[in-house]
């Protein structure tokens, strides 16, 4: 009987290795796989659907490639001094964000929003890189359309999108709202046993475009951010210096900054002068 306890237990403790280590590889096979889904959330529209907003506006397709066509809404000041390039969060599309950037044009700048890859009704050709020309796409087509003055402002994932543009056009003001590190800072803080570096696919590498910015910056986020932790977000000012302001909305998630007082005196500071 003394004997055989031992072996049975040396049994037992290679079956439970055995089995926590099936679990793990399983999970990160599957966070692998998935990690698209995690990121993108985009909902489609019928190339049919009419957008309508209480701020004029024009509907946009720009062929950004042989292969791609992304949607877009240019809303209209009635005495715009510049425009702002905005790239929306990872869900919804041009429907629900058109409600959201068109209250920008009562600061008397033109707004243009786009759809990316695989939202609304732009193409299906989702891609890091594809979304990045898209984005200097966007910003080349204002030059051409005479605009002077344009700022990027990025929400969320659409913050990779701003602060590459700034990297690499003139711009007069770069808005990061909830903005992270890169993806794999905000993955590693929320699975930290997971060798999150080596298992991602896209990067949005925020940290890697600061450094190119010579605009002024400002980030906006929220002390209860379960989304983006404002550790990640605070990381990535650390890297801007004296050329950027972090407002830090007590209270406020990920979605939410438009509720507090804070956020509008931030946006009236930033766009009414």
């Amino acid at each position: 009987m003394l004997s055989t306890a031992p072996k049975s237990l040396r049994k037992k403790l290679k079956f439970l290795v055995v089995a926590i280590l099936t679990v793990y590889l399983a999970v990160m096979t599957i966070f692998y796989t998935i990690q698209e889904h995690i990121i993108f959330r985009p909902v489609s529209l019928e190339l049919s659907h009419q957008f309508d907003f209480k701020v004029p506006f024009e509907e946009l397709f720009f062929k950004t490639d042989e292969n791609t066509t992304i949607n877009a809404l240019l809303f209209k000041a009635k005495v715009p001094k510049g425009v702002i390039l905005y790239f929306h969060g990872n869900a919804g599309n041009l429907q629900r964000w058109g409600e959201i950037t068109s209250q920008l044009t009562k600061y008397n700048y033109d707004v243009l929003v786009i759809d990316y890859r695989n939202y609304g009704k732009s193409s299906k050709t989702l891609s890091e890189a594809g979304l990045y020309h898209d984005a200097l796409f966007c910003y080349d087509w204002l030059i051409a359309q005479n605009y002077k003055n344009i700022i990027t402002y990025g929400r969320s994932l659409g913050c990779a999108m701003a602060s590459y543009v700034a990297s690499k056009r003139q711009v007069s003001h770069v808005i990061l709202e909830t903005p992270f590190y890169n993806i794999a800072d905000v993955a590693g803080r929320r699975f930290p046993i997971f060798p999150v570096k080596k298992l991602i696919k896209y990067h949005f590498p925020n940290n890697k475009f600061a450094n190119q910015i010579s605009a002024p910056v400002t980030i906006m986020h929220g002390t209860n951010d379960r989304l983006v932790p404002i550790e990640s977000a605070l990381k990535l000012y650390q890297l801007y210096g004296e050329k950027a302001a972090f407002i830090m909305v007590d209270g406020a998630m990920h979605n939410n900054l438009s509720e507090f007082s804070l956020y509008w005196d931030s946006i009236d500071a930033i766009l009414l002068p």
